[in-house]
């Protein structure tokens, strides 16, 4: 045996290369680790113990949708009231503008119909008017100037407040109404005629336009119903107590014929 067999090798045995490797791959790993959690904090930070956990994208995603569901049927909503308020106000308008033209046929219907009267009317005086003119242009023989007795003493005392005023309700010396200068000029003769117009108009008996005669009263108006009074004083003319215009005044028949008589005298 040679003298060296025995003797141990100073030299330590060698390592695979592959664990050699593991090894140093291991402790960088440990290294780096380290490293980055020193960079990231504070040398005493405690570890992060808690997880924050995020909305997943689904729910998310189904909020919008149904917001947006909500949004879409509130404006349909809101068109639709909308439509409804401007078919109303459409309708009232229609109604309103026939409401109007109808009012406006009623009132030139109503306009035309008056007018009409109106005419007829007017037609009616004017051919009264004619047919009196007509009658009163060939008067009576009977004049002032031949009257005698009472009919002379009532025209006399007539044409003596000429020119006297016209009071409503007055009943003189100076100033009269038509009914109250007939009445005092019939009380000279002892006639007692009624106060006022309607009265006096069938206070005697009727006669008619054609055929008057001195003295006799005429009135304007229905029998009855009177609006004024006279006397006739011959030749187509009559003294009346007329109006404040006028005041007492002698008159021609044919410019305002009377519509009736009486005779007291």
């Amino acid at each position: 045996m040679s003298h060296t067999a025995h003797i141990p090798s100073p030299r330590k045995p060698r390592r695979s290369a592959s664990k050699l490797a593991l090894r140093a791959g291991v402790a960088g790993g440990v290294l780096s680790t380290i490293a980055v959690a020193g960079a990231a904090g504070p040398a005493n930070a405690e570890p992060v113990t808690e997880t924050i956990e995020m909305p997943t994208l689904t729910g998310l995603s189904l909020s919008a949708a149904t917001q947006s569901a909500e949004a879409t049927q509130q404006v349909a909503l809101d068109l639709e009231l909308q439509a409804q308020e401007d078919a109303a106000a459409a309708k009232a308008a229609q109604t309103a503008k026939k409401a109007k033209a109808e009012a406006v046929r009623k009132a030139e219907a109503k306009e035309k119909a008056e007018a009409k009267e109106r005419a007829e009317a007017e037609a009616k005086e004017r051919a009264s008017r004619s047919s009196e003119r007509t009658t009163l242009s060939a008067p009576s023989s009977s004049s002032s100037s031949n009257a005698s007795g009472s009919a002379a003493t009532v025209v006399a005392f007539l044409k003596a407040q000429l020119g006297d005023a016209y009071v409503m309700g007055a009943t003189g010396p100076n100033s009269w109404d038509c009914s109250s200068l007939v009445q005092a000029a019939f009380r000279t003769v002892g006639v007692d005629l009624p106060r006022v117009s309607q009265d006096q108009s069938v206070a005697g008996t009727q006669v008619g336009t054609s055929n008057l005669q001195v003295g006799d009263i005429l009135y304007w108006g229905g029998a009855g119903s009177a609006y004024h009074t006279g006397v006739y004083i011959g030749d187509g003319k009559y003294l009346d107590a007329a109006n404040p215009g006028k005041g007492v005044v002698i008159q021609d028949l044919s410019g305002y014929p009377a519509s009736g008589a009486v005779r007291v005298l």
